[in-house]
C-alpha cells in the first residue's frame, strides 16, 4: 500500500509539474505575434475624412469606446465621451469574465497618446496591445484584419484625431482558464483577403463591408463561445441585460419566413436611415420597453451606397430558417 501511495505521489507531483509547465509557456510563449510594424500614416484630411466615416458608421470603433447612454433606444454615445473608452463587457452579457474598452484618446497618460501607428495598427488588426498582452475578441480584431491597408490606416489616422481625455480604464479580468486561452488567440493574420480594385463590385464591397463591420459576430448563433457552422447570419445570438431582459439578434439571411427575404432594397436602406431622425434615439425608454445593442445611431450614418451593396450580399446568401422570441422582456417583481 506504501509503495502505491508513493507512486501516487509521484503522479500527482508531475501532474502539477507539468501543468505549472503549461501555464508559464502559454504566459510567456504567447501571443505569437510580430512586433507592431513601423508605419507612418498619411495624416490629409481625406485620410482622416475615411477613417472617422469608418470609425463611426461601419467598424463602429467609437461606438464601444465611448459612453454609451442606454436610457435611450440602442444606447447612442454620449457627446464629449468619444473615445473615453470604459465601456464593460462582463457575466452579465455572458462573457468569461470583465472585459473593458480602453481609452483610444490621444490623452498620455490614460489613453494612447504614446503608442505609435504601428502599435496603434496592430492592435486592432492582430489583438495585441502595445505591452503585447492579448486583446478579448469582442473587439474584433479578426474582421478588422480584413480592413484594407488605405482602410485600416485611416482609421488610425482618425483615431490621432480624436481629443484627449483623461480615463483610466480597469484592466480586463477574464476568468480561468480564458486567461489562458485568451493568450493563443492572436495570430499573424493573412494579407487582406480584398484587393482595393474589387471594392468597385457592388456585390464585393458588400462582402468586404459586412465582414469589417463583423456582422456575423452577433448574427451568428454560439455553442460554447464559437459560432455554429451552417448558421450563419442566422441570428439568435442571446445578449442579457442587466435588468433582465433577454434581446436575440436578428436573422438577417434571405429566408422569406424567419428573415428578410420579403424585404426590398428600400425597406432595408430605409430601416437604417430611419435613425438619422434623432427623435427615435432621443426618448427616454420605459422600463421593459425593447432594447437593443444595435448601434443604429451610428449606422444610420452609412451611405446609401454602402448599405445597398450590403443588401446585395446578404441577398446571396443561404436562405436560413430560425424562428425566435427576438425579445424577451424582465420579470415584473
Amino acid at each position: 500500500m506504501r509503495k502505491v501511495l508513493k507512486v501516487a505521489g509521484y503522479v500527482v507531483v508531475f501532474v502539477l509539474v507539468a501543468i505549472a509547465a503549461g501555464i508559464i509557456y502559454l504566459q510567456y510563449a504567447f501571443p505569437n505575434v510580430d512586433a507592431a510594424p513601423t508605419i507612418t500614416v498619411d495624416k490629409s484630411a481625406a485620410q482622416v475624412e475615411r477613417g472617422r466615416y469608418l470609425a463611426n458608421h461601419v467598424t463602429v470603433c467609437i461606438d464601444c469606446h465611448s459612453t454609451r447612454d442606454f436610457s435611450r433606444l440602442s444606447g447612442p454615445p454620449l457627446a464629449g465621451t468619444l473615445g473615453k473608452g470604459g465601456d464593460v463587457f462582463d457575466h452579465n452579457f455572458g462573457f468569461p469574465g470583465t472585459f473593458y474598452a480602453k481609452n483610444i484618446t490621444s490623452d498620455k497618460e490614460t489613453g494612447i497618446g504614446t503608442w505609435t501607428d504601428g502599435e496603434i495598427y496592430r492592435a486592432f488588426t492582430r489583438g495585441v496591445s502595445r505591452d503585447g498582452e492579448p486583446l478579448f475578441p469582442v473587439m474584433p480584431y479578426k474582421s478588422y484584419s480584413q480592413l484594407t491597408n488605405e482602410d485600416a490606416h485611416a482609421i488610425v489616422a482618425y483615431i490621432r484625431t480624436l481629443q484627449p481625455i483623461k480615463n483610466k480604464v480597469p484592466k480586463s479580468d477574464p476568468d480561468f482558464p480564458m486567461n489562458l486561452m485568451l493568450r493563443t488567440m492572436p495570430t499573424n493574420a493573412a494579407a487582406p483577403a480584398t484587393d482595393k480594385a474589387l471594392l468597385d463590385d457592388e456585390l464585393s464591397r458588400g462582402k468586404y463591408l459586412v465582414t469589417v463591420a463583423a456582422c456575423g459576430d452577433c448574427h451568428t448563433p454560439q455553442e460554447k463561445g464559437a459560432p455554429i457552422a451552417g448558421k450563419e447570419f442566422a441570428g439568435g445570438l442571446e445578449f442579457r441585460f442587466p435588468d433582465g431582459g433577454i434581446l436575440r439578434s436578428a436573422n438577417i439571411t434571405p429566408d422569406r419566413e424567419t428573415g428578410i427575404g420579403k424585404w426590398t432594397e428600400e425597406a432595408f436602406v430605409k430601416r437604417f436611415k430611419m435613425y438619422e431622425d434623432p427623435a427615435l434615439t432621443e426618448q427616454p425608454l420605459q422600463p421593459g420597453q425593447l432594447q437593443t445593442l444595435m448601434p443604429w445611431k451610428m449606422y444610420s450614418g452609412m451611405k446609401e451606397e454602402d448599405l445597398r451593396a450590403i443588401y446585395k450580399y446578404l441577398m446571396s446568401q443561404q436562405p436560413r430558417q430560425n424562428k425566435m422570441e427576438r425579445f424577451t422582456p424582465p420579470a415584473k417583481s
